[in-house]
């Protein structure tokens, strides 16, 4: 049988790797949908080869550039945010990756979770913002929710069935281009710095979320979540190598770990073939060639930003949210060259400041909490406030 995938972001960084691994299992894999943000081109390159059912821009002004550059199909060609649910509920499509960046990804992986499709999930913000409305959904409809985070992945392989008998989570991170530089050393920090991840290959989003280590923090509470596991008992520590990709602790003392080298598409490729194991010919770890693994506590004084990350889980609310909203306006303005890179965490600080937690946000005032957190990270911003303080 024929898994039929649609795959929010097929643009990006995820979505592109998920049509590497179709091009693999060509007979067991078929893209029957793709949404893309604003990349027409690549888009319109996708479809041309893929041929699926459907095709969604989301960028609606898009649409008539699009079937210019596709030319005669016939797939089904749309442009807006609200025909994304169109591509994502069609009965061919049997689970989704939801790889769209930021919070963006929250309302259609809820979509696609409500009408009972398996979730591939890349997209992390879905759990920071609203961990308790995903979950609590995924449980009424009795769907599978796959982590694709390497971190999360490695997590669930090494839980098994075994997840009654966990005592805590250890997360693992690069500490990203900046590791063991301190706070007057990142000032000066400038995006194409920060953009040199050592390790791994992502978008620029996340790139720099993984400089700052709030990456790290989205994925504390995105592990809170999907594993029901309270924040005392999840550890972040820093293996610059990336090749324990996380690892578990269980009562009896055992540390369980799951290795392999920086690939994301061994994640995706599990999260859509569980509890399978499918062949592959990518390169294998070879311990003769891996001079040594080492661990470091992180520094929480350079990088405040997973200190702020784990309080604002354990506040829990609408505190999330605000916190992953401000960020993403934060390292927009830093990709701009707006603000400073130890800016964007000052940013984040002064905005959960200005709000009050709502414990029990709907997903109504989870989005309106989400354009008002920006547009207040872009009023400090205006308002020269770094200069003046």
């Amino acid at each position: 049988m024929v898994q039929g995938i649609a795959i929010l972001g097929s643009t990006g960084s995820i979505g592109r790797q998920t049509l590497e691994i179709i091009d693999q299992f060509p007979d067991r894999l078929k893209a029957v949908s793709l949404v893309g943000g604003e990349n027409v081109q690549l888009l319109a390159e996708q479809v041309r080869k893929y041929q699926p059912i459907m095709a969604v821009i989301a960028k609606g002004e898009l649409l008539p550039e699009l079937k210019k550059l596709v030319g005669e199909t016939k797939t089904i060609l749309l442009g807006g945010e609200t025909s994304i649910a169109e591509a994502i509920t069609l009965t061919e499509v049997t689970t989704v990756v939801a790889a769209i960046s930021g919070a963006a990804g929250l309302k259609p992986t809820l979509q696609a979770i409500a009408h009972g499709k398996d979730i591939a999930l890349a997209n992390k913000e879905s759990l920071v913002t609203a961990g308790h409305l995903v979950m609590k959904t995924v449980q009424e409809k009795k769907v599978k929710l796959l982590p694709v985070d390497s971190e999360h992945s490695a997590i669930f392989q090494c839980l098994g069935n075994q997840s009654k008998f966990l005592d805590g989570i250890i997360l693992t991170g690069s500490g990203g281009p900046f590791r063991g530089w301190n706070k007057k050393q990142l000032v000066n920090v400038t995006p194409e710095m920060a953009l040199k991840h050592p390790n791994w290959s992502m978008g620029s989003k996340i790139t720099i979320d993984s400089a700052t280590l709030i990456n790290k923090g989205l994925e504390v509470i995105e592990a809170h979540w999907l594993f029901g596991v309270p924040y005392d008992k999840i550890e972040v520590v820093i293996h610059p190598q990336s090749i324990i990709h996380s690892m578990v602790r269980f009562y009896d003392g055992s540390v369980l770990a799951q290795m392999g080298y920086p690939d994301m598409r061994l994640p995706i490729l599990y999260a859509l073939t569980w509890p399978e194991r499918w062949m592959t010919n990518w390169k294998k770890l070879d311990f003769y060639n891996i001079a040594k693994l080492t661990f470091e506590k992180p520094d929480y004084d350079a990088f405040p930003g997973l200190k702020l990350a784990y309080e604002v889980g354990i506040t829990g609310g609408s505190g999330p949210a605000i916190f992953n909203a401000a960020n993403e306006k934060a390292v927009e303005l830093f990709l701009q060259r707006k603000i400073k890179f130890t800016q964007i965490v000052e940013l984040i600080d002064l905005c959960l400041q200005n709000f009050s937690i709502i414990s029990n946000p709907s997903l109504e005032e989870i989005l309106e909490l989400d354009q008002l957190a920006r547009k207040m990270v872009d009023n400090i911003v205006r308002a020269d406030y770094f200069n003046k303080a």
